[in-house]
């Protein structure tokens, strides 16, 4: 198959500039998802109050909680689309191509009905203040309308990403982006609707963005092009999906655990602190879903390498990706913690708020580049085969011992340094975990000469 102008050839040439080029498309891409939550609060927090921004606030961990688990599982379409096209087994990408985007349509529909069920007893467990939580549960209801539409485009978007086409979901994404804003001023100034208003303008640039990406599958030519008629589960591939996604799925699931007990402790504080922990979070996450483009990179980069049968270069892109960690740190790093007071400004008027979440992002951005790390090298590691393993250090480093860590260290001493201490604590150890387990799949690709290029499922692979 001839490569188009978007599309990189992944497999031979040299590998910084395109993995640079590549990755650039998602980074913005990335932003703007961000931005949909960024803008909620940012209108919000200065045409509402502060109680409307905590509650925006609070419904994140929790609605990353009941997505991630099945976001994981476009994981799995990103590594077998990308080697099956690597290898040129070009009826394969088309079968899962159509198993995809079936996967999509059913996986956002289930977490939808989760969503309206459970919103409001999460929220009750989670101990949110009695001030936000009915705001929080309507925004979250209102949210997850949108789920389906996300849950497709985030498929549809992997499958393109696989194929080396990093560009079309960014324009699509700006557009639903731009309509976003613009939906949140009218909603919220105009008709004074509040989180609502900024809950239906997100679900409404959702489906925006679906209908643009599922319009490009269909006009698309060759192996990627979708037939809706011709939509359907493909044992083989559903199985091999399952087999990559899930694992990364759960780990989502960890990661949304673990970050909703932080959450509840957060909530101990009051509506204060909650407004700030959200205010802060969000623009700490400018720097993780930068790290997130890596990650999407390596995982492209080596599934079509070890479809391609090109090991060697794996060593190459773990460089490469650990680089692009260490300088994204430094810049974005350095940027929010010289400018932090001002861009929590953006967010909220109230010094008090950009007090506390100042607190937060001094802790948060000295050592982020072990988050990178972390979150980075698991994406190598899948993408050769070994799925479970990451999944496990994430349990344990990342998942049950920042529990621990709460239920002991933060309740003896329960402050704002011992709550947000415990994220580079568990950052590290996961981190180092996930290092050494991209060396133990190195080594289990390298031993077997290649041969294998489907591991077997074992404690370590998948």
């Amino acid at each position: 198959m001839i490569l188009k102008k978007r599309d990189i050839d992944m497999v031979s040439g040299t590998l910084f500039g395109k993995m640079i080029v590549f990755a650039l498309p998602i980074m913005v891409m990335n932003f703007l998802q961000l931005l949909f939550n960024a803008a909620d609060m940012i209108i919000v927090g200065h045409f509402a109050n502060k109680e409307a921004l905590a509650a925006v606030g609070a419904a994140g961990p929790l609605i990353n909680l009941l997505v991630n688990l099945f976001m994981g599982l476009s994981v799995g379409t990103s590594v077998i689309v990308s080697k099956d096209y690597g290898g040129h087994k070009y009826n394969e990408v088309s079968q899962s191509v159509h198993t995809s985007m079936a996967i999509s349509i059913i996986a956002g529909v289930v977490v939808m009905v989760l969503g309206f069920v459970f919103c409001k007893p999460l929220l009750s467990m989670m101990g949110t203040p009695e001030d936000i939580i009915d705001l929080s549960s309507l925004y979250m209801l209102i949210y997850f309308a949108g789920i389906p539409a996300t849950m497709v485009f985030n498929f549809g978007a992997a499958i393109l990403r696989a194929v080396g086409d990093s560009q079309r979901p960014l324009y699509y994404l700006t557009i639903a982006g731009i309509s976003n804003i613009f939906l949140n001023l009218i909603f919220v100034i105009l008709l004074k609707m509040s989180v609502a208003g900024v809950a239906l303008a997100t679900a409404i640039s959702q489906y925006l963005s679906m209908v643009l990406i599922i319009i490009c599958l269909i006009r698309s030519h060759g192996a990627i092009g979708f037939i809706p008629k011709e939509m359907r589960i493909y044992k083989d591939k559903l199985k091999t999906i399952l087999k990559v996604g899930l694992p990364a799925g759960i780990q989502g699931l960890l990661f949304s655990v673990s970050n909703a007990v932080v959450q509840s402790a957060v909530n101990s504080f009051g509506t204060v602190m909650v407004a700030a922990n959200s205010a802060a979070g969000n623009v700490e996450g400018f720097v993780g879903t930068t790290m997130n483009a890596y990650y999407n990179t390596a995982i492209t980069f080596t599934g079509q390498n070890m479809g391609a049968k090109k090991y060697d270069r794996i060593d190459r892109i773990a460089k490469i990706s650990t680089a692009l960690i260490f300088v994204t740190w430094i810049i974005l790093g350095g940027i929010i913690l010289l400018f932090g007071r001002s861009l929590l400004g953006i967010y909220t008027p109230d010094s008090e708020i950009i007090d506390f979440g100042m607190q937060r992002m001094q802790i948060m951005m000295a050592v982020y580049f072990i988050c990178g790390v972390m979150l980075v090298f698991p994406g190598l590691t899948r993408a050769m085969g070994y799925s479970i393993l990451p999944m496990l250090s994430t349990l344990i480093g990342a998942c049950v011992l920042r529990i621990v860590w709460l239920a002991t260290i933060f309740a003896r001493t329960p402050t704002i340094f011992t709550l947000y201490v415990c994220y580079p604590i568990t950052w590290a150890i996961a981190g180092i975990g996930q290092v050494g387990i991209f060396f133990y799949a190195r080594w289990q690709i390298r031993r077997k000469g290649g041969a294998d290029t489907e591991p077997k499922i074992s404690m370590g692979s998948v």
